[in-house]
């Protein structure tokens, strides 16, 4: 008999190990993801032996739901708020602040990309509201493009953190751990990277010596101005106070939040801000049920692989191994974080949350790590991921819209992670209260 390791057999974890390779592969291809994770399903159902007809029927199950269809309705949310102006008065309101200041308006775009992520919950809307109004007029005041676009996109990761988060939502999902407290487990987080970007971008700004200014106005002038931006923002500035404050304050669900998102979009960017029409509310819903098909298939299938896995005891394998390597918790926690790291920069964050939160979590639970806790460590490895090649699906997406080239926005990308993010993704590991601290204020820790 094969000797056994974790409560799976070696034959069998060799199959796992075979598969995992099999799905790399097909990844590193550039493969449909939906394609890529059916094809290691259907190896583990001719090698492992996995039944097909039970995994689609528990797959089918799961599909059905109600926590799930949070995720399109954010999706919709966020592209009608990209399309209906709210994002850029979001974008006019915080330049009031800092507009100002040299370096200001890269705060500015830092600051909208969090408020925007209070909104739509996606990396994605971040980058895709702002980027084409932000990018051309940091151009315009003296900044090289491909800082800006640099900027742009890193900030964008935001929309990950700040709750809402899609990707809170489905990890919550899988864990059966609360939503509500995953949400506030990635606030600390969300606004140290912040500040950090914040920072490092206005000690980066003096470094440019083309840049200018708004020019000056008088008092009364500035005055009016600033009023009237006030004002028109107010409705967009309503959003995010909506949805959280409805979300904290029990009157609805996450998902019934996403519903609200999408509704108030309509009446805000076709009244309001006058923005959206027939034509262009058609344009914004198709590329969202384009969208939406495409998320749902690939999560199906995320869903059965890592189900098979689970029931092929492979969390336990994985425990079992890791501590054979070491049982230091800090170098466990490194080893951890090394493997979210490189997850995320293969897969996207929702794939990645799907597949890997049910292997890991038996292994940091063993460590004493609450899953709330681990929540914030999965969040902001995985959503770094989107800015890290080969996959870096939001950084490319950046790239489209700055018309930058890949040369032009690496090095501000990389002193961006490099000092601004990595350090918070180290001490959201090794320091709880950072990510615990709300959970536990609102009795959820």
């Amino acid at each position: 008999m094969a000797r056994r390791e974790g409560g799976i057999s070696m034959d069998m974890l060799t199959i796992v190990i075979i598969d995992v390779v099999i799905l790399v592969v097909l990844l590193m291809m550039s493969i449909p993801l939906p394609y890529c994770f059916g094809g290691a399903l259907a190896f583990m159902a001719v090698f492992g032996g996995a039944s097909m007809k039970s995994m689609m029927l528990w797959g089918f199950n799961q599909m059905i739901s109600p926590i799930l269809l949070a995720s399109p309705l954010f999706i919709l949310a966020g592209t009608l708020m990209g399309g209906s102006g709210i994002a850029k008065h979001l974008l006019n309101f915080a330049d009031i602040f800092v507009g100002r200041i040299k370096g200001g308006i890269g705060v500015v775009a830092v600051v909208t990309c969090a408020m925007i992520g209070a909104i739509s919950g996606s990396g994605f809307t971040g980058v895709a509201a702002t980027g084409p109004i932000l990018i051309p007029r940091m151009i315009e005041q003296g900044y090289p493009r491909g800082y800006s676009t640099a900027l742009v996109t890193v900030s964008s990761v935001l929309g990950l953190l700040i709750p809402p988060s899609i990707i809170m939502i489905f990890y919550g999902w899988v864990t059966d751990t609360s939503i509500l407290a995953a949400f506030l487990s990635t606030v600390g987080p969300g606004l140290l990277i912040v500040l950090l970007f914040s920072i490092i971008n206005l000690i980066w700004s003096h470094r440019f010596p083309d840049i200018q200014l708004e020019e000056a106005m008088d008092k009364y002038t500035r005055r009016n101005l600033n009023k009237k931006r006030i004002i028109v923002a107010i409705p967009a500035l309503m959003m995010p106070i909506i949805i959280l404050g409805g979300i904290y304050g029990g009157i609805f669900t996450p998902t019934e939040a996403a519903a609200v998102a999408a509704v108030f979009t309509l009446p805000v960017g076709w009244f309001i801000y006058k923005e959206l029409n027939g034509n262009r509310l058609h344009q914004l819903v198709s590329e969202s049920a384009a969208s939406v098909g495409a998320i749902m298939t690939m999560i199906f299938f995320t869903l059965m692989l890592s189900q098979t896995f689970v029931m092929l005891r492979v969390p336990q394998a994985i425990i079992e191994l890791l501590f054979n390597i070491t049982s230091n918790k800090v170098i466990l926690l490194i080893i951890i974080n090394l493997f979210l790291f490189l997850v995320g920069m293969i897969v996207n964050d929702v794939t990645g949350m799907i597949l890997v939160a049910p292997l890991l979590l038996p292994l940091v639970t063993e460590l004493g790590i609450s899953p709330i806790h681990f929540a914030a460590i999965m969040g902001v490895n995985l959503a770094m991921g989107g800015v890290t090649p080969p996959y870096a699906s939001i950084l490319y997406l950046g790239m489209r819209i700055g018309k930058a080239e890949f040369s032009e926005i690496l090095r501000p990308t990389m002193i961006f992670l490099l000092l601004g993010y990595l350090p918070v993704v180290f001490v959201t590991s090794f320091w709880e209260p950072l990510s615990m601290f709300l959970p536990r204020l609102f009795g959820l820790g």
